[in-house]
């Protein structure tokens, strides 16, 4: 994957971030600390050839480097945020009606209802995917994207750079330690965002496999039309997700097996080293592209207790808005 680094640009978030913390009342930071945050910054900047170039992956290094001094300075506040809600599974149930026993003599008979057809499901949001589908301005903003996507498939928002932006300049309202220990986005963040711009009642469901996530992913938008967020790539990449096949309708087959899905990714049309390259958005993700993309939560920042192993997904609880 190409890159270059800004290397002015860390120093442009830090001075904003420190404006955003300031502005909560928060204690400012101890001045030695100030002086190491400088001095690594002002070392970053001296060193912006080999950085500019990403020579033996130094600017990656050094950028990383100054996100943890910027951490350290002003770390994300610890606040209550949408919380991660652990789904067990329901038992399977036989759709099958039972047999209407004897009626009193004279009464009418009441025919039983038809057993339900179990058949494969194909089912899709309405609307080209196209037309709603924001593209990450910069590489670690899937989450603002993502949320842009949403927005703009509930009617709330556009497709342009400058909301993206406006919407990824605001997590300092949302951000929390509990939902990021890296700061800024998480999916309790997106959640907030997509509530703050008019979409509420989307909720974050965390399942102990891949299966039940889906299929928990799937009745959500059969009932509410609406799309859902897949925490990928073990929890650091946002995709979104406006359909699914399945071998049979999940809402009456408990034991309905979801085949794939059909994701936005936000990512798209870049190429990543790591998960390769990315699709179109409204792309099928058969179940080996889920297999491979779709992972449990997993984060190298710290641990997450109600997240850790899990599958985690937001899903709508409130039926898609009109579009405009």
């Amino acid at each position: 994957m190409a890159y270059y680094y800004d290397p002015d640009r860390r120093a442009r978030e830090a001075a904003a971030l420190r404006r955003r913390r300031m502005a909560s009342g928060r204690r400012p930071p101890s001045r030695w600390l100030t002086v190491f945050f400088a001095l690594i910054l002002v070392g970053g900047i001296a060193a912006s050839g080999a950085v500019a170039t990403n020579a033996f992956g130094v600017g990656t290094k050094f950028e990383h480097a100054v996100r943890k001094v910027e951490l350290a300075v002003f770390p994300p506040p610890d606040r209550d945020t949408v919380a991660t809600v652990e789904i067990t599974p329901e038992p399977s149930i036989d759709p099958t009606p039972t047999p209407v026993g004897s009626k009193a003599p004279g009464a009418t008979a009441v025919p039983a209802t038809p057993a339900p057809v179990r058949k494969p499901v194909n089912v899709k949001i309405p609307g080209d995917p196209r037309k709603v589908f924001a593209h990450e301005i910069r590489e670690d903003w899937c989450a603002p994207a993502g949320t842009q996507i949403v927005l703009a498939m509930h009617g709330k928002g556009d497709m342009s750079e400058a909301f993206q932006k406006r919407i990824a300049s605001r997590v300092g309202e949302w951000e929390s330690y509990r939902d990021s220990h890296n700061g800024e986005w998480g999916p309790a963040a997106i959640a907030e965002a997509l509530a703050a711009y008019g979409v509420p009642g989307y909720t974050i469901h965390a399942h102990a496999t891949r299966e039940a996530a889906l299929r928990d992913a799937a009745i959500a938008i059969s009932k509410t039309g609406a799309p859902v967020v897949l925490l990928a790539w073990k929890g650091a990449h946002t995709w979104v997700m406006n359909g699914y096949r399945a071998n049979a309708d999940p809402r009456i087959f408990r034991d309905a097996t979801v085949t794939g899905a059909y994701i936005l990714d936000p990512w798209y049309p870049d190429f990543s080293s790591i998960w390769g390259q990315s699709d179109p958005p409204g792309t099928f993700q058969d179940s080996a592209e889920m297999i491979r993309n779709f992972l449990p939560w997993k984060r190298p920042e710290g641990k997450y207790p109600d997240r850790d192993g899990k599958f985690i997904i937001i899903v709508p609880t409130v039926p898609l808005s009109p579009l405009a």
